[in-house]
C-alpha cells in the first residue's frame, strides 16, 4: 500500500490515495500504521476519496482506530495532496467530511503547489445537546468541571466534533495527560471530547495545548484552535480574531461576525511517501 506522511502544524497522519488504493478495514489499519515503533507512526490515518458531492472526499481515524467527523489540520494536508497530485484543479476546493463540506482556498507557492491553506469551517455549534453535553443548559460557558479534583471551567464548543475549551494562568503547569483522558471521558460527555487548555497573552494572542479524543497528546489541533477562538468570545477572553501558539506551530483563526463561519489558516507540509507492507 503507498502512503504519504503528511503534516499540519505538527499534527502528523498517514494519507493514503482511495482513488488508487482501496482499504477494506480502515480501522484495523489506523491501529497498525499509526503505531510510533511497529508502523509508519503519526496520530491516525486519512484517506483521501472520490466524491459524487465534493472535489474530494476525506475520511480520518484516530490512533484508536476510532472514526473522527472532522480534522481541521487534516484537511489542509487533504486539500495540498488532492492539489499538488492532480485529483482536481479546483482553488477554492470543496472537501467532503462527516461534518459536511467544507471550502478550502489554497496558498500556492512559486512552483505551484500548495504551501497552506485558508479554510472555511463554518458556524460552530452551541447547542449542548449537539455538541453533545449532558447539561440542560442553553449554552456551556466557563460551567465548572473536576478533573482528578482538580477545578477548572470549561466551555464546549462542537466544530462538528466536540471540544472543551478551559482557560487556565499557566498552560505549562497543567498536568496535560492526566486531566486531559479524565476530562475526555467524563460521564458529561457521552462521546468523549477534545479538551484544549488555554492560556491567554492578550486580547488576539493565546497558546493552547491538546488532548485529543482517541489519539491522546498532539502537538495541533485545527478544529480544537477553532473552538478557541468561539470559546475565547463566549467567555470574554478575546476578540474574535487570534493567534493560536499550539506546541507544533501557529495557526490564524477568525470567527467573522459577518456570516457566523469560523475560518483557519495554517500550513500544510508532505513529509515523505513510502510503501507499507502488511
Amino acid at each position: 500500500m503507498r502512503f504519504t506522511k503528511m503534516q499540519g502544524a505538527g499534527n502528523d497522519y498517514v494519507y493514503v490515495d482511495c482513488f488508487d488504493e482501496q482499504i477494506d478495514d480502515p480501522k484495523a489499519v489506523a491501529l497498525e500504521i499509526s503505531d510510533r515503533h511497529f508502523g509508519v507512526g503519526g496520530d491516525g490515518l486519512i484517506l483521501v476519496m472520490p466524491s459524487e458531492s465534493a472535489d474530494v472526499r476525506m475520511r480520518m481515524f484516530n490512533s484508536d482506530g476510532s472514526e473522527g467527523e472532522m480534522c481541521g489540520n487534516g484537511i489542509r494536508c487533504v486539500a495540498k495532496y488532492a492539489w499538488d497530485h492532480g485529483r482536481t484543479e479546483a482553488n477554492p476546493m470543496c472537501v467532503e467530511t462527516m461534518s459536511g463540506i467544507k471550502t478550502i482556498d489554497l496558498v500556492l507557492g512559486d512552483d505551484g503547489k500548495a504551501l497552506g491553506a485558508t479554510v472555511d469551517m463554518g458556524e460552530p455549534i452551541l447547542d449542548p445537546k449537539r455538541i453533545p453535553v449532558n447539561m440542560p443548559l442553553e449554552q456551556v460557558v466557563e460551567m465548572p468541571i473536576l478533573a482528578l479534583q482538580q477545578a477548572y471551567k470549561v466551555t464546549c464548543v462542537s466544530m462538528g466534533n466536540p471540544h472543551a475549551v478551559i482557560f487556565v494562568d499557566d498552560v505549562a503547569s497543567v498536568p496535560l495527560k492526566e486531566h486531559g483522558q479524565s476530562l475526555e471521558s467524563n460521564a458529561l460527555f457521552p462521546e468523549r471530547i477534545n479538551v484544549h487548555f488555554v492560556q491567554v497573552h492578550s486580547d488576539d494572542e493565546v497558546t493552547v495545548r491538546t488532548w485529543e479524543r482517541g489519539t491522546g497528546f498532539t502537538l495541533a489541533c485545527g478544529t480544537g484552535a477553532s473552538a478557541v477562538c468561539v470559546a475565547g468570545v463566549l467567555a470574554c477572553k478575546t476578540g474574535r480574531e487570534i493567534t493560536a501558539h499550539l506546541d507544533g506551530g501557529d495557526l490564524k483563526l477568525e470567527w467573522r461576525e459577518s456570516d457566523g463561519h469560523v475560518y483557519m489558516t495554517g500550513p500544510a507540509t508532505e513529509v515523505f511517501t513510502g510503501q507499507w507492507n502488511r
